[in-house]
């Protein structure tokens, strides 16, 4: 990020401008889960799959990972405040646009606008805070948005789900409206007067290209496959070569190139290796689990939108509580024996929800979202900072911007992913049992008179009772697996060596 413009400028009201900067960030975080909870109404309304409901999260997660690079240089091109308010004014306008879809081509179409003008929301927030503050308080501005950025999270599955109840889904995007033209209008006031300047840099276009071709084929591959059975199709088979070139052509290009859109180089440090993986791959467990469970609990469990998202809700009671201890204590500790308590705690949590039956309470429900709370909040920022501890300074904002980017790609693939595993299973599951189903047998024949005798309404309901099952054990495997994979990253971040001294981390956050 440029921070050219002299520090020592003060904005007329330093708490407007926070309000401000943080409701942008805010409005952008809460995107990434709002819609998590209205995803089975908003497929049903536009007459789609749930699969292919999916790419309303997708869709937005990876244009935002793809723009996130572009920041750096937009910033220094068009000066840090221009860029945030022309960020959120379009931000304001891609929601509208979401909103008044009238189908899901159109919906999708303009989440990836969202999603791309809301690359550059977050760092700007940053670098802006920290530009605003004195130097003695600067801990205190990113500590009040880290709450923000976990506050979003939690306040979006709720807001989502009343929202979708009581009104109508496109409001979850028309709610942005009023708070990102607020939120302009108060930082273009304070601002105004801040010394800007630009500079002219070359901008690595084959990288960008070769970037937007190899990831965007990618997630096409990954929303369509399951529709087209996968490599039974040329569609797919040309999207997977396409992405292949694409990324192969991108990896090389950035290794050699002066100024890369994406310092690959970076990986060479072994913390940052190491602490990448662990974020990049928790983070993509994390969002695999809160799309998963909705989702059940709305199409199996019979939830509706705002009860599902009160389930949901409690994983964020925790982080809010902890994350002021968790900044200012955590450097007394060996900061892997954190990141490994937090990847225990979500890897238990899962192994919890995978002994949940079709008969397991609200109570239950969240109060195993509580208890993963207490890994995510000791997850973040051990993990950030020991990915960014071997790091020369310079490098600081290279490498917190490139594990954002690799986080929110890997969001995006393990929306595609998870609801891919998760349907997949419960077909397999739905073809075992349907085998023992039938009118000789003594359980079929039971299970038919107490639905009245043997009828097509009673073969309808006694297929909608297997499909509910099958669900129900699909949703233990995925958590089974997700377990595993939390256990195996306690031995991956213990491969990063100490000392994980604090270096001041300008980007990146959760």
């Amino acid at each position: 990020m440029s921070n050219n413009a002299p520090a020592s400028f003060t904005p007329p009201s330093l708490l407007l401008t926070t309000i401000g900067l943080s409701l942008a960030t805010f409005m952008q975080v809460l995107d990434t889960t709002i819609a998590n909870v209205a995803l089975p109404t908003i497929s049903g309304n536009l007459g789609v799959s749930s699969e292919q409901g999916t790419w309303v999260i997708t869709s937005f997660a990876v244009s935002n990972a793809i723009a996130l690079p572009l920041t750096g240089w937009l910033s220094r091109r068009f000066g840090e405040v221009k860029l945030f308010l022309w960020a959120t004014l379009l931000f304001v306008t891609a929601s509208f646009l979401c909103g008044i879809s009238t189908s899901m081509p159109e919906l999708v179409g303009f989440r990836v606008l969202q999603g791309m003008v809301a690359g550059p929301l977050y760092p700007m927030t940053q670098t802006l805070l920290i530009a605003v503050y004195p130097p003695a308080k600067r801990g205190m501005a990113l500590a009040l948005l880290a709450m923000v950025t976990v506050v979003a999270p939690i306040a979006g599955p709720i807001l989502g789900g009343w929202i979708t109840d009581s009104y109508s889904w496109p409001w979850i995007f028309f709610i942005n409206v009023p708070i990102g033209l607020f939120a302009a209008f108060v930082v273009r006031q304070q601002m105004a007067t801040r010394p800007v300047s630009t500079s002219r840099q070359p901008m690595d276009y084959v990288g960008l290209i070769t970037l937007i071709i190899g990831v965007g084929a990618l997630q096409i591959v990954l929303d369509k496959g399951n529709d087209l059975d996968w490599f039974e199709s040329n569609f797919i088979i040309i999207g997977s070569a396409i992405s292949a070139i694409g990324l192969a052509a991108f990896v090389i290009w950035e290794m050699t190139d002066d100024h890369p859109v994406v310092n690959l180089r970076l990986f060479a440090f072994r913390n940052f290796r190491y602490g990448t993986i662990c974020l990049v791959a928790g983070y993509a467990g994390f969002f695999g689990i809160n799309l998963i469970l909705p989702q059940w609990l709305q199409t199996q469990m019979g939830y509706t939108a705002t009860y599902a998202g009160l389930a949901v809700a409690p994983l964020g009671v925790l982080p809010v509580l902890m994350s002021p201890f968790v900044g200012r204590y955590a450097h007394k500790f060996d900061l892997r024996v954190l990141a490994g308590l937090a990847f225990l705690a979500i890897g238990l949590s899962c192994f919890m929800r995978a002994d949940f039956t079709s008969q397991v309470d609200f109570t239950h429900i969240a109060l195993v979202q509580l208890f993963m709370g207490a890994g995510v909040a000791l997850f973040f920022m051990p993990t950030l900072s020991i990915l960014l501890s071997d790091l020369p300074p310079s490098q600081i904002a290279d490498g917190s911007g490139l594990a954002t980017f690799l986080r929110n790609l890997g969001g995006s693939f393990a929306a595609s992913l998870t609801t891919w595993i998760w349907i997949r299973r419960a077909n397999q599951h739905h073809a075992y049992l349907s085998e023992n189903v039938n009118a000789y047998e003594p359980t079929t024949r039971h299970a038919l008179e107490t639905l009245g005798g043997a009828s097509n309404q009673a073969y309808a309901q006694l297929d909608s009772m297997v499909t509910s099952q099958a669900y129900m054990m699909s949703t233990v495997d995925y958590f089974y697996m997700m377990g595993w994979i939390f256990l195996s990253l306690i031995l991956i971040i213990w491969l990063a060596k100490p000392p994980f001294t604090a270096k001041a981390a300008p980007g990146g956050g959760h």
